[in-house]
Protein backbone atom coordinates (compact mmCIF):
# COMPACT_ATOMS: atom_id res chain seq x y z
CA UNK A 1 0.00 0.00 0.00
CA UNK A 2 1.42 3.45 -0.46
CA UNK A 3 2.14 5.29 2.61
CA UNK A 4 2.06 9.39 2.44
CA UNK A 5 5.02 11.17 3.54
CA UNK A 6 4.61 12.30 6.90
CA UNK A 7 7.97 14.86 7.00
CA UNK A 8 10.33 16.00 4.17
CA UNK A 9 13.65 15.67 3.38
CA UNK A 10 14.03 19.22 4.18
CA UNK A 11 12.43 18.50 7.89
CA UNK A 12 14.57 15.00 8.07
CA UNK A 13 17.68 16.77 7.57
CA UNK A 14 16.78 19.85 10.00
CA UNK A 15 15.79 16.95 12.41
CA UNK A 16 19.81 15.37 11.85
CA UNK A 17 21.71 18.41 11.87
CA UNK A 18 19.96 20.35 14.88
CA UNK A 19 19.23 17.13 17.09
CA UNK A 20 20.23 13.75 16.41
CA UNK A 21 23.93 14.52 15.95
CA UNK A 22 24.89 17.02 18.56
CA UNK A 23 22.72 14.84 21.37
CA UNK A 24 24.53 11.44 20.06
CA UNK A 25 27.94 13.81 20.56
CA UNK A 26 26.88 15.34 23.53
CA UNK A 27 25.20 12.61 25.30
CA UNK A 28 25.33 9.92 23.59
CA UNK A 29 21.61 9.02 22.50
CA UNK A 30 18.76 10.54 21.45
CA UNK A 31 14.56 10.16 20.95
CA UNK A 32 12.32 11.55 18.92
CA UNK A 33 8.38 10.74 19.45
CA UNK A 34 5.56 10.85 17.15
CA UNK A 35 8.37 9.81 14.43
CA UNK A 36 5.59 8.80 11.77
CA UNK A 37 2.18 9.57 13.15
CA UNK A 38 -0.38 7.66 14.20
CA UNK A 39 -1.66 6.18 11.07
CA UNK A 40 1.60 4.66 9.44
CA UNK A 41 2.69 3.71 13.31
CA UNK A 42 -0.40 1.50 12.97
CA UNK A 43 0.54 -0.08 10.05
CA UNK A 44 4.12 -0.47 11.21
CA UNK A 45 2.22 -2.04 14.62
CA UNK A 46 -0.10 -4.53 12.67
CA UNK A 47 2.88 -5.90 10.50
CA UNK A 48 4.94 -6.29 13.61
CA UNK A 49 2.07 -8.12 14.80
CA UNK A 50 0.75 -10.14 12.09
CA UNK A 51 4.91 -11.49 11.89
CA UNK A 52 4.54 -12.34 15.75
CA UNK A 53 0.89 -14.22 14.83
CA UNK A 54 2.57 -16.12 12.15
CA UNK A 55 5.42 -18.07 14.25
CA UNK A 56 8.07 -15.96 12.78
CA UNK A 57 9.65 -15.18 15.84
CA UNK A 58 12.25 -16.97 17.51
CA UNK A 59 14.60 -17.22 20.55
CA UNK A 60 17.08 -14.26 20.38
CA UNK A 61 20.63 -15.61 20.51
CA UNK A 62 23.60 -14.78 22.31
CA UNK A 63 26.77 -13.98 21.53
CA UNK A 64 29.46 -16.55 23.03
CA UNK A 65 28.83 -19.42 25.69
CA UNK A 66 27.71 -18.01 28.98
CA UNK A 67 28.26 -21.78 30.92
CA UNK A 68 25.71 -22.14 33.67
CA UNK A 69 23.60 -19.07 33.02
CA UNK A 70 19.91 -19.54 31.86
CA UNK A 71 19.46 -17.93 28.72
CA UNK A 72 16.13 -16.71 29.88
CA UNK A 73 17.58 -14.81 32.74
CA UNK A 74 19.53 -13.37 30.22
CA UNK A 75 18.11 -12.36 27.15
CA UNK A 76 14.00 -13.06 26.89
CA UNK A 77 13.17 -11.57 23.74
CA UNK A 78 11.83 -13.32 20.44
CA UNK A 79 13.03 -11.96 17.27
CA UNK A 80 13.22 -12.08 13.23
CA UNK A 81 15.54 -10.26 10.80
CA UNK A 82 13.90 -8.69 8.01
CA UNK A 83 14.87 -6.76 5.00
CA UNK A 84 11.12 -4.60 4.76
CA UNK A 85 10.67 -5.72 1.54
CA UNK A 86 8.91 -9.11 2.30
CA UNK A 87 5.15 -9.06 1.28
CA UNK A 88 3.34 -7.74 4.34
CA UNK A 89 6.32 -5.56 5.16
CA UNK A 90 5.51 -2.36 3.41
CA UNK A 91 4.97 0.13 6.03
CA UNK A 92 8.49 -1.22 7.98
CA UNK A 93 9.98 -0.60 4.37
CA UNK A 94 8.61 2.86 4.59
CA UNK A 95 10.05 3.23 8.37
CA UNK A 96 13.68 2.11 7.27
CA UNK A 97 14.04 4.44 4.11
CA UNK A 98 12.73 7.34 5.96
CA UNK A 99 15.14 5.95 9.11
CA UNK A 100 18.08 5.26 6.70
CA UNK A 101 17.26 8.99 4.98
CA UNK A 102 18.02 10.57 8.83
CA UNK A 103 21.05 9.20 8.75
CA UNK A 104 22.42 9.53 5.75
CA UNK A 105 22.06 13.55 6.64
CA UNK A 106 23.80 12.75 10.11
CA UNK A 107 26.91 11.24 7.67
CA UNK A 108 30.36 12.78 8.12
CA UNK A 109 29.07 14.55 11.29
CA UNK A 110 29.46 11.64 13.62
CA UNK A 111 33.17 12.01 14.90
CA UNK A 112 35.56 9.61 12.77
CA UNK A 113 32.63 6.94 12.09
CA UNK A 114 31.94 6.26 8.36
CA UNK A 115 28.78 4.86 7.90
CA UNK A 116 27.69 3.03 4.84
CA UNK A 117 25.57 -0.10 5.36
CA UNK A 118 23.24 -1.16 7.97
CA UNK A 119 22.31 -4.64 9.03
CA UNK A 120 18.75 -5.90 8.37
CA UNK A 121 15.94 -5.23 10.45
CA UNK A 122 15.47 -7.32 14.15
CA UNK A 123 12.04 -7.32 14.98
CA UNK A 124 11.39 -8.11 18.49
CA UNK A 125 8.38 -8.75 21.27
CA UNK A 126 9.08 -9.49 24.65
CA UNK A 127 6.13 -11.61 25.80
CA UNK A 128 5.17 -10.05 28.92
CA UNK A 129 6.39 -12.39 31.12
CA UNK A 130 8.84 -10.76 33.13
CA UNK A 131 11.73 -11.32 31.08
CA UNK A 132 13.96 -8.52 29.85
CA UNK A 133 17.86 -8.12 28.85
CA UNK A 134 20.53 -7.92 31.00
CA UNK A 135 22.97 -4.87 30.99
CA UNK A 136 25.09 -5.35 27.67
CA UNK A 137 26.87 -3.43 25.12
CA UNK A 138 25.63 -4.14 21.36
CA UNK A 139 29.36 -3.82 19.91
CA UNK A 140 31.55 -4.31 22.55
CA UNK A 141 34.80 -6.38 20.18
CA UNK A 142 34.39 -3.88 17.44
CA UNK A 143 32.09 -6.12 14.68
CA UNK A 144 31.62 -2.68 13.32
CA UNK A 145 28.19 -1.55 14.40
CA UNK A 146 28.09 2.11 15.02
CA UNK A 147 24.78 3.30 15.45
CA UNK A 148 21.73 1.74 17.05
CA UNK A 149 18.36 2.88 16.33
CA UNK A 150 15.08 1.40 17.49
CA UNK A 151 11.59 2.17 16.99
CA UNK A 152 9.32 1.47 19.77
CA UNK A 153 5.74 0.09 18.91
CA UNK A 154 3.74 -0.09 22.46
CA UNK A 155 0.63 2.15 22.28
CA UNK A 156 -0.90 3.74 25.76
CA UNK A 157 2.91 1.98 27.83
CA UNK A 158 2.80 2.81 31.64
CA UNK A 159 6.43 1.79 32.64
CA UNK A 160 5.03 1.35 36.19
CA UNK A 161 2.52 -1.37 35.67
CA UNK A 162 4.50 -2.10 32.40
CA UNK A 163 7.80 -1.84 32.84
CA UNK A 164 10.24 -3.03 29.71
CA UNK A 165 12.12 0.17 30.06
CA UNK A 166 15.43 0.72 28.19
CA UNK A 167 18.39 1.75 30.45
CA UNK A 168 21.26 3.25 29.16
CA UNK A 169 24.56 3.59 31.62
CA UNK A 170 26.44 6.43 29.57
CA UNK A 171 30.02 5.85 30.28
CA UNK A 172 31.53 7.97 32.27
CA UNK A 173 28.46 9.80 33.41
CA UNK A 174 26.93 10.33 36.65
CA UNK A 175 23.65 9.49 35.41
CA UNK A 176 21.53 7.08 33.97
CA UNK A 177 18.87 7.58 30.97
CA UNK A 178 15.92 5.97 31.00
CA UNK A 179 14.03 5.34 27.46
CA UNK A 180 10.05 3.90 27.63
CA UNK A 181 9.13 2.32 25.05
CA UNK A 182 6.57 4.40 23.79
CA UNK A 183 4.70 3.76 20.34
CA UNK A 184 6.18 5.92 16.97
CA UNK A 185 9.19 6.87 19.75
CA UNK A 186 12.69 6.20 17.30
CA UNK A 187 15.83 6.02 19.86
CA UNK A 188 19.63 6.46 19.12
CA UNK A 189 22.75 5.58 20.55
CA UNK A 190 26.44 4.33 19.80
CA UNK A 191 26.44 0.67 20.05
CA UNK A 192 30.06 0.13 21.58
CA UNK A 193 31.16 0.40 25.02
CA UNK A 194 29.98 4.26 25.36
CA UNK A 195 26.61 2.84 25.94
CA UNK A 196 25.92 -0.05 28.43
CA UNK A 197 21.84 -0.60 27.93
CA UNK A 198 19.46 -3.08 30.01
CA UNK A 199 16.07 -3.79 29.23
CA UNK A 200 14.19 -4.08 32.37
CA UNK A 201 11.64 -6.65 32.93
CA UNK A 202 8.59 -6.52 30.71
CA UNK A 203 5.07 -7.12 32.26
CA UNK A 204 3.00 -6.42 28.81
CA UNK A 205 3.92 -7.73 25.21
CA UNK A 206 6.50 -5.10 24.64
CA UNK A 207 7.22 -4.51 20.36
CA UNK A 208 10.35 -2.86 18.73
CA UNK A 209 12.34 -2.91 15.54
CA UNK A 210 16.09 -2.22 15.67
CA UNK A 211 18.51 -1.46 13.10
CA UNK A 212 22.84 -0.90 13.26
CA UNK A 213 24.59 0.99 11.18
CA UNK A 214 28.33 0.20 10.51
CA UNK A 215 31.43 1.68 10.54
CA UNK A 216 32.40 0.91 7.37
CA UNK A 217 36.27 0.38 8.29
CA UNK A 218 35.35 -1.16 11.15
CA UNK A 219 32.74 -3.34 9.32
CA UNK A 220 35.38 -4.59 6.83
CA UNK A 221 38.46 -5.49 9.44
CA UNK A 222 35.89 -6.98 11.29
CA UNK A 223 35.03 -9.24 8.30
CA UNK A 224 38.63 -9.70 7.36
CA UNK A 225 39.58 -11.28 11.26
CA UNK A 226 36.26 -13.56 10.57
CA UNK A 227 37.51 -14.44 7.60
CA UNK A 228 41.38 -15.31 9.25
CA UNK A 229 39.89 -17.74 11.88
CA UNK A 230 37.80 -19.24 9.43
CA UNK A 231 40.85 -20.11 7.23
CA UNK A 232 42.31 -21.14 10.36
CA UNK A 233 40.15 -23.48 11.64
CA UNK A 234 39.27 -25.05 8.17
CA UNK A 235 43.16 -25.64 7.98
CA UNK A 236 43.19 -27.35 11.67
CA UNK A 237 40.79 -29.46 10.88
CA UNK A 238 42.44 -30.70 7.16
CA UNK A 239 45.79 -31.33 9.28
Amino acid sequence: MPFLQPVTDTDLERLALDRVVPCLLNYGFFYVDNFLGDLIGHCVLDQVKEIHNSGLLHDGQLAGRRYGVSKRHIRGDKIAWVTGTEKGCEAINFLLSLIDKLVMFCIGRLGNNNIRERSKAMVACYPGNGTGYIKHVDNPNGDGRCVTCIYYLNKNWDAKENGGVLRIFPEGKSYVADIEPLFDRLLFFWSDRRNPHEVQPSYTKRYAITVWYFDSEERAEAKRKFRDLTAISQDRSTS
